[in-house]
């Protein structure tokens, strides 16, 4: 499927500066198949890159001045590599001069290079286009350059670019774009960064995401109230076990020991983050054995959680999933991301796709007046050199 994308990238690099390109680079979005807020938690996220991707054409123009094109946008600009680097009101050039600051900063040298974009990757949908735009430039300029940069360091500079950006996301965007492997998962330890790959095949079902069209501007506040009140969970469980050092060493049965001395949020937040790290575990387990069936359970059960423990969701995405709950065509969905808007991500029988989509289509456009978008998603490679 992207064929046509590369295509008109490589023509439109040819047509804008007269020659071919030197390397050609697809960088992909990323799912999450399960572990939500788990990664500021101390658990296991358990993301995916996917065959949604940005292609980028490069080459060398021996100046010291680098020319960037947004095909897309329609936009392009140039930077002076001698200069220093500074923020601009262009929003999109940001993440491009970030990735430029960081490998200067790290002690990395090049010259000028000339750059084309383009993507079929969904932007705001919660794909995670701006981690694979860093991490394709990073890839794009190492091989154009032949720098000395191992894939892991790819993902921590294009982390810091987007902090430099002023978006403080964890690094499980970056990692997957990176490192994903085709019909694999990647289970991702977010603070040491150890990670292992399972299989990922769905067998008999279709990977379709929801897309709601609505984002709730609850977000930030509440997502730094989840943080502060899962740490003043930790704290309770610590001083009553300590052998306890983070969520992933607590029980359940802990948990629900402690829940006269919890409030009711905090209570719930906590029995949450415990139930979803056994979830991770569970998914890679249900993966790994081809029970697809399992893992569909599991979503249902990570939805729920979210929504009614965790309450990050939304009565759009709560519509989704309690209907997709009711459909034979559908063994799993939940909320994906942060919550509050954004897809849903499900699990469909193959021969039922358009059905499905066709339902519900008209429902939740009856229901909320707001066209229902999807998109079907399959496991793919990481950023990688054409």
């Amino acid at each position: 499927m992207n064929d046509i994308l590369i295509q008109n990238t490589v023509a439109f690099f040819e047509k804008s500066f007269g020659s071919s390109p030197q390397k050609t680079v697809l960088s992909p979005g990323r799912i999450n198949i399960i572990g939500e807020h788990i990664d500021y938690n101390d658990g296991y996220v358990l993301p995916a890159a996917i065959d949604k991707v940005i292609c980028f054409a490069f080459a060398k123009n021996n100046t010291k001045t680098s020319k960037v094109i947004a095909i897309d946008l329609n936009e392009e600009f140039e930077i002076d590599l001698t200069q220093e680097v500074k923020l601009s009101d262009v929003v999109w050039t940001n993440y491009i001069r970030g990735v430029i600051k960081q490998l200067q900063d790290n002690g990395f040298s090049f010259e000028g290079f000339n750059c084309v974009f383009s993507s079929n990757i969904p932007v705001g949908s919660g794909l995670s286009s701006s981690a694979a735009l860093e991490c394709g430039m990073i890839f794009g300029i190492k091989s154009l350059f032949d720098l000395k940069i191992e894939k892991k360091d790819i993902s921590l500079l294009g982390q810091k670019a987007e902090h430099w950006v002023g978006i403080n996301c964890g690094i499980m965007d970056q990692f997957s774009s990176v490192h994903g492997l085709e019909n694999k998962v990647i289970q991702l330890d977010c603070n040491t960064l150890d990670f292992e790959y399972h299989n990922a095949d769905f067998k008999d079902y279709s990977l379709i995401l929801f897309d709601s069209n609505v984002k709730h501007s609850l977000f930030t506040s509440e997502y730094n109230t989840r943080r502060i009140e899962c740490e003043e969970g930790l704290s309770i469980i610590k001083s009553h076990f300590p052998e306890v050092k983070t969520f992933r060493n607590a029980t359940e049965e802990q948990v629900l020991s402690l829940k006269d001395k919890m409030t009711e949020k905090v209570f719930a937040r906590v029995h949450f983050v415990v139930k979803e790290i056994n979830r991770v575990i569970k998914a890679c387990k249900a993966l790994d054995q081809g029970n697809i069936e399992l893992l569909g359970e599991l979503l249902f059960e990570t939805h729920y959680g979210l929504s009614q423990e965790y309450e990050v969701s939304c009565e759009e995405l709560d519509m989704l999933v309690d209907t997709a709950k009711e459909d034979d065509a559908i063994i799993g969905s939940r909320l994906m991301g942060g919550g509050f808007g954004g897809c849903t991500i499900n699990l469909v029988k193959k021969g039922h796709e358009n059905e499905v989509k066709r339902k519900f289509s008209k429902l939740y456009l009856d229901t909320f007046g707001i066209e229902l978008k999807f998109y079907d998603v399959k496991i793919s490679n990481g950023t990688t050199l054409l």
